[in-house]
């Protein structure tokens, strides 16, 4: 039996034909997510906090969204925490190119230390479905599709 290491973090890229304010502007509005994520289906959204409303088969859960960083045409990040506890950071870095913005999406497990890091995955397991050391493999999957319906939705209006 092949035991797998855990992944503490996720990127990947995607070029969008776009300029980087563009592409700023549809991330900073953080109710767009349900239009691109696989498990998004609903955002309520006041001020520099979000809940994010997410579902995977039968599984139904939310997360409690910070902004941590809101630099126009360039980074746009926030922290997620479910009952309190920390879970991870989610960002986007964009980086203009010669044919639009270099979308680099990803993700930071912050469930690490002593027994805050237990009932974060615990919760996790519970409410996702998804054991802590698959999450990086399935949000790698979900970070693809998210930045092919970004690229998309932004092509489109743009």
């Amino acid at each position: 039996m092949t035991v797998r290491a855990r992944e503490w973090d996720v990127t990947e890229s995607l070029e969008v034909r776009c300029p980087p304010d563009a592409v700023y502007a549809a991330l900073a509005d953080s109710r767009r997510m349900a239009e691109w994520s696989p498990e998004v289906w609903r955002v309520w959204s006041r001020g520099d906090r979000f809940v994010g409303f997410n579902r995977r088969a039968l599984w139904v859960w939310f997360t409690v969204c910070h902004v941590v960083a809101a630099d126009p045409g360039r980074e746009f990040a926030f922290d997620v925490t479910t009952f309190g506890l920390p879970v991870a950071r989610w960002g986007y870095r964009l980086t203009p190119t010669r044919h639009g913005t270099q979308v680099t999406e990803y993700w930071i497990d912050h469930r690490r230390h002593g027994w805050r890091r237990h009932l974060a995955e615990l919760l996790g397991l519970v409410f996702t479905g998804t054991p802590a050391v698959q999450r990086a493999a399935r949000n790698r999957a979900g970070m693809r599709l998210t930045l092919r319906r970004l690229a998309a939705a932004c092509e489109t209006a743009g």
